[in-house]
């Protein structure tokens, strides 16, 4: 079963010094690491590619366009299809933005992507007009988060069950 880490938000070092290290183990541990934006220095997105074993990622609107990142990407994970965008705006929407940022990669497959992405430092998992959109959280806290966390996801026969992890746990 591929085990997928799942972060976002991690603004390094404009709003934390460093990626906590139980974040770091979680990443170390995963066969691939699905980062939805906002690394916030080219910096703090090298630390990320060397820890991960894989990185599918998308520039944040805090990134600087030299972190040459894509606005959204796909990545199929035993039978899953991620698609991941920052996301943007108010969190009024935020979520129907999602599903429509990412309805156009679904294309004719037969079940829609799970959505990852960020933008809003909360933490969620809910279903929008049939797609499952995750939000991690920020994986180092950063306002207005109230703590850091992330998902890590295990895909199996084309399902993906997902856990959350905070940095109490």
């Amino acid at each position: 079963m591929p085990r997928v880490a799942i972060i976002s938000d991690t603004h390094v070092p404009t709003r934390a010094d460093e990626v906590p290290s139980w974040v770091v183990d979680e990443l170390g541990r995963a066969d691939h690491t699905i980062h939805a934006g906002d690394f916030d220095s080219r910096k703090a997105y090298g630390r990320i590619e060397s820890l991960a074993n894989g990185l599918t990622a998308v520039r944040g609107n805090t990134d600087s366009p030299t972190i040459d990142l894509p606005r959204i990407a796909t990545v199929e994970i035993g039978g899953v299809t991620f698609a991941v965008t920052h996301g943007s705006g108010s969190p009024t929407g935020w979520a129907q933005r999602v599903v429509e940022t990412v309805g156009a990669e679904s294309g004719d497959r037969d079940r829609d992507p799970v959505a990852v992405a960020g933008h809003t430092h909360e933490v969620v998992d809910e279903t929008v007009d049939g797609t499952r959109i995750l939000n991690p959280g920020s994986a180092t806290g950063a306002a207005p988060a109230d703590r850091t966390s992330m998902y890590v996801a295990t895909v199996e026969d084309g399902e993906a069950t997902v856990d959350l992890r905070t940095g109490t746990d």
